[in-house]
């Protein structure tokens, strides 16, 4: 088992062991940002300590000598100064955390795309697509939020519970009781804060995940919903993905309601303004101490205010990252195979005793047949014998489950599968074009090829003619899924398509189906054309194609029923003659 079909080489290795290590090993390829974000953060705490420091100090000057108002001055430059310091230090901070959150983002999304890309068709058969998309875009933002302003918020505000541990025994020793004593408590509730969010945040991301998948599951079958008027069903499941997500996200508020440090924090100040009276009763610390230590208590209402949002942020980007890590660690059994056989294919294609199977459910059973390099091999059989399956066994769309499927003699599995599939066209009856132009889409799968050779491949398949006919030719845009085209025009191009690659090993699944019959008489000698020197297997309904066949293959219920040519199955195969005769009634 491997992670990918394909993978796509990055500069760095992504450490996936677990959520934290995978977002380390991304933050850590910007150590100059760290340096900068952990300094700006210490710096900023620590200075922001210096305003009640001197305050305390310029409070005692004055009520030793009221007249000594160069004390206040100079306290006063002092503290407009070291301000000017944060303020530049927390922009460096502020810029050095917004950049590790951009890059971070930008990276995971880079990789969450390559994995999915490289991802085999049973891993993506199993996912709901909205649900993906809301993994690689959603998920991948929070990322970048839970830096930016989580953890920066999270790390600056970690520095301002130091700073009064630094500077209050300076004042009195006992004076330590009050922060170190506010420092435990605040420790304790905040990990029985965090263990009571994550769950919660892991819910809202998870349930915002499903109503993606919702959404993008309604607006992919439209047609369907529209055609059969289900518009108010599909709104109110729609409705109650929502309510799901909004029922996490109150049960996130509720937990976040609950943030006692707030709590916490007015009866520490409470007891830190009696204890610090106490001793300047005593006369162990004097006005200014009182009004300087005060001041440095205040410094934890930062830490205090901002967690509440920040340990959110930080809970759900953890939990984002962990979403991203199900995918990127999601297991195929299907791999590129790098160094596997690789020479030109002649086109000999064998099937032995292949048993293949959907989540379990037999397809194909003990199914056997070998056409020789530039034969035409037609496929035929009822819905469901599993003709199609058979089409995506030879590119390791799928792998068989029990036996073998050999080209040139090689087990696919041995094939260096990027060289297998260059080498393999599959056009099929749904044919899916991007949201490119014309040109772009016929070239697909043909880097670099030029205009004259896209033409000419249009000319092939017989969509020149359609082409031109657009007001901007080649260069026409085509909407999603190739949706402004008809069936025929789309399966045209997809035959261009084919032409332009020049593969060893043409498969053509049932790709004619919505052509009318003046087009097909033109395609038909077009795919002759593209048919000679080259292994063809047809799997379709039209009888003018399963006659020039050289080697017909009968399917029933997924085992071969019969296997000849026209005329021998139809003297010796009641099976292919039931078939042939359905499909005659259906052209």
């Amino acid at each position: 088992m491997s992670l990918s079909e394909f993978t796509v080489q990055h500069p760095w290795k992504s450490d996936r062991r677990g959520p934290v290590r995978w977002l380390w090993s991304h933050v850590r390829r910007h150590p100059l940002y760290i340096v900068g974000a952990l300094i700006g953060a210490f710096s900023n705490a620590l200075l922001a300590g210096v305003p009640p420091v001197l305050a305390g100090q310029a409070f005692d000057a004055l009520l030793a000598d009221r007249t000594n108002l160069a004390a206040l001055a100079w306290a006063a430059v002092l503290i407009a100064l070291s301000q000017l310091v944060r303020g530049v230090l927390q922009m460096v901070r502020n810029f050095s955390s917004e950049l590790i959150g951009q890059r971070l983002e930008r990276d995971a999304r880079d990789e969450i795309y390559a994995s999915l890309l490289g991802k085999s068709m049973s891993f993506h058969d199993r996912q709901p697509k909205g649900e993906l998309m809301a993994r690689a875009t959603n998920d991948v933002r929070e990322l970048n939020l839970m830096f930016n302003p989580g953890l920066n918020l999270v790390i600056g505000s970690a520095n301002f519970l130091i700073v009064p541990l630094i500077a209050a025994p300076r004042i009195h020793p006992a004076l330590l009781l009050a922060p170190v004593g506010y420092l435990v408590l605040y420790a304790i509730v905040t990990w029985r804060y965090l263990r009571d969010l994550d769950p919660a945040t892991a819910a809202v991301r998870r349930e915002f995940g499903r109503m993606n998948a919702a959404l993008a599951e309604a607006i992919d079958g439209i047609e369907t919903v529209k055609g059969n008027a289900q518009e108010a069903r599909e709104t109110a499941r729609f409705r109650q993905a929502v309510d799901a997500w909004r029922r996490a996200y109150v049960w996130q508020g509720d937990i976040e309601a609950k943030f006692v440090q707030l709590l916490l924090l007015g009866l520490v100040q409470t007891a830190a303004l009696a204890h610090s009276l106490f001793l300047f009763r005593a006369g162990a610390i004097s006005v200014g101490d009182v009004v300087a230590y005060n001041g440095l208590m205040l410094l934890f209402n930062f830490p205090t205010f901002v967690g509440q949002l920040a340990y959110a942020q930080v809970s759900s980007g953890v939990n984002s990252a962990r979403r991203i890590l199900e995918i990127l660690n999601a297991e195929t059994r299907l791999d590129e195979n790098p160094n596997g056989y690789n020479a030109a294919m002649r086109g000999m294609v064998e099937f032995r005793h292949v048993t293949f199977g959907y989540d379990g459910a037999p397809v194909l059973r003990d199914v056997s047949f070998c056409v020789q390099p530039g034969q035409t091999l037609a496929i035929v059989g009822q819905t469901g014998a599993g003709k199609s399956t058979v089409a995506k066994l030879i590119n390791r769309i799928y792998d068989v489950d029990a036996g073998q499927v050999l080209i040139d003699g090689v087990d696919v599995r041995d094939w260096d599968l990027a060289a297998l599939r260059r080498q393999i066209s599959i056009i099929e009856q749904d044919v899916f074009l991007f949201s490119r132009s014309i040109a772009d889409n016929i070239a697909f799968g043909c880097e670099g090829a030029d205009r004259a050779a896209i033409e000419e491949a249009a000319r092939k398949a017989q969509a020149h003619e359609f082409i031109v006919g657009f007001r901007h030719g080649y260069d026409t845009e085509v909407g999603e899924r190739g949706v402004t085209l008809s069936g025929g025009q789309r399966q045209r191009i997809a035959l261009a398509r084919a032409f332009l690659t020049n593969p060893r090993l043409l498969i053509l699944d049932d790709s004619t189906s919505a052509i009318d019959s003046a087009t097909e008489d033109r395609i038909q000698r077009a795919i002759e054309e593209a048919a000679r020197g080259r292994t063809t297997i047809l799997i379709t309904h039209r009888l003018s194609q399963i006659r020039w066949a050289d080697q017909i293959v009968v399917l029933k219920k997924g085992r071969v029923a019969a296997v000849g040519t026209h005329e021998e199955l139809l003297a010796q195969s009641e099976a292919y003659r039931a078939i042939f005769a359905g499909y005659a009634d259906y052209e």
